[in-house]
């Protein structure tokens, strides 16, 4: 399992349920990166896409507490369990985390690759990531030329987990 994130230089990603910046090149790599897998969100995630509808061209898995929820299209799940339940039917280099906070929270120590866009500016926030230069089980292990967007610098990184926990 993978997951895709953009971070500030504080691995700050969003704030009010919004990304912190729209990078079209981001959005470019964020869009090959996921399409023809499975994507993984959270309720609060999928209501700031385009209509809150699932992104076309990949099977959206959507964690919601609400039992009464439905999406169109998508398949919900209601626990970390009911989504591993559900995740077993594909191959894990196919699946992808992609928000909000509390879901890469709950799973991005079962994911072994993490695509990270590292915008080197500080936001106001209020939605974090792990920072994983901190974490000693995953390492960076590709990074890019530094890119720009008007005044902003950001690069794309790749770190790997040596040690992912396993899918129970």
């Amino acid at each position: 399992m993978q997951l895709i994130v953009a971070v500030d230089s504080n691995w700050a990603i969003g704030n009010g349920n919004k990304l912190l910046v729209r990078i079209p090149e981001d959005q470019k790599f964020f869009r090959q990166t996921t399409m023809g897998n499975v994507v993984v969100l959270g309720r609060k995630t999928l209501a700031e896409f385009p209509n809150g509808l699932p992104l076309k061209g990949r099977k959206n898995i959507i964690l919601s507490r609400d039992k009464n929820f439905t999406v169109k299209d998508a398949v919900v799940v209601h626990s970390k369990e009911e989504l591993f339940e559900e995740l077993k039917q594909y191959d894990s280099d196919s699946i992808f985390v992609i928000g909000g906070e509390s879901i890469y929270n709950m799973l991005y120590e079962y994911c072994d690759t993490a695509h990270v866009t590292r915008i080197d500016y500080k936001y106001q926030a209020d939605k974090y990531f792990p920072d994983l230069d901190k974490d000693e089980s995953w390492e960076l292990t590709g990074d890019s030329d530094e890119h720009t967007y008007f005044d902003l610098e950001y690069y794309f990184y790749r770190y790997e987990n040596h040690n992912p926990k396993p899918m129970e």
